[in-house]
């Protein structure tokens, strides 16, 4: 460890509501805490908590990732291997021994990621939520494999989704059974999940504008064409599906592999806006 970065570590444990803190991530060892559980423990409210955990974070003491709803916050053992290897790394004339050789006091660890690794939450939007918006959740549920958890929507939701689109997904392997339509009310209130991505699915949603999913996800538009539109025999639409499908599958493969670690919302915007001009399905499928 550098000495700049000792500094800035022996900065943030000097405050007392730090301390208390890191004390009681530590005693929760590698699984952590929600921010709203340490909140209630150390009896401080949600801004003044947030502003703490980010000194802690930046400082290398500690690390956040999204788990479902949650923003779970967890000690950084490695941090604090290395800064008490710092302290201990020239006592006694290059012999930490004699002092005890403090770092080894703690104990063995497993091997920690030490980048933020979210699980983000993404809402697929159409008006029916019979096609489009359900390829989309099942399409990005298998290629998100556990960092990201999708979902679907609709203004207008149908009684179930698309027979074909259906078929479709379990031609290509994907898993079905908790697939329905449903509103997108169920995504507003207080006990819904917190949503990271908002992507909308058609050219204009009925029944008005969204509803109000707060300030925190970013939103994308990908217009593409309704499968309850495909005309002309079951190859052709069969033909179309399978089209719709691979756009998607290219564009949710491509949103899936975002440096969402190294670049800021606004680009993490611009690049979503830009996904959802590639590749379009051809004109008669419209």
């Amino acid at each position: 460890m550098e000495s700049s970065d000792a500094a800035i570590a022996f900065g943030a444990l000097s405050q007392e509501t730090r301390l208390d803190l890191l004390r009681l991530l530590l005693a929760e060892g590698a699984k952590g805490l929600p921010a709203g559980d340490l909140g209630a423990r150390i009896g401080v409210p949600p801004s003044t908590l947030s502003f703490h955990l980010a000194a802690l974070e930046r400082a290398g003491l500690t690390q956040s990732t999204r788990q479902g709803r949650h923003i779970v916050h967890a000690v950084r053992i490695a941090g604090l291997r290395g800064l008490l290897g710092f302290l201990t790394e020239t006592c006694c004339g290059g012999q930490p021994e004699l002092c005890g050789d403090l770092a080894r006091l703690l104990p063995p660890f497993p091997d920690e990621d030490t980048k933020m690794t979210p699980a983000f939450n993404v809402l697929f939007l159409c008006t029916h939520n019979s096609a489009r918006s359900i390829l989309a959740e099942a399409i990005m549920n298998k290629i998100g494999d556990g960092r990201f958890h999708a979902y679907s929507a609709g203004s207008d939701p149908a009684a179930a989704p698309n027979p074909e689109v259906i078929a479709k997904l379990h031609a290509f392997g994907h898993e079905t059974g908790g697939l329905q339509s449903k509103s997108w009310d169920e995504f507003t209130g207080s006990s819904a999940p917190r949503m990271d991505f908002v992507i909308t699915l058609c050219d204009m949603l009925e029944e008005g504008a969204c509803p109000d999913f707060g300030t925190v996800p970013v939103t994308a538009a990908w217009p593409l064409p309704d499968p309850a539109k495909f005309t002309g025999s079951a190859v052709e639409r069969s033909a179309l599906l399978n089209e719709l499908y691979a756009s998607l599958n290219r564009r949710i493969g491509i949103f899936a592999n975002l440096p969402f670690a190294s670049v800021d919302r606004l680009a993490i915007k611009t690049r979503l806006d830009e996904i959802g001009g590639t590749n379009p399905v051809p004109a008669r499928a419209r």
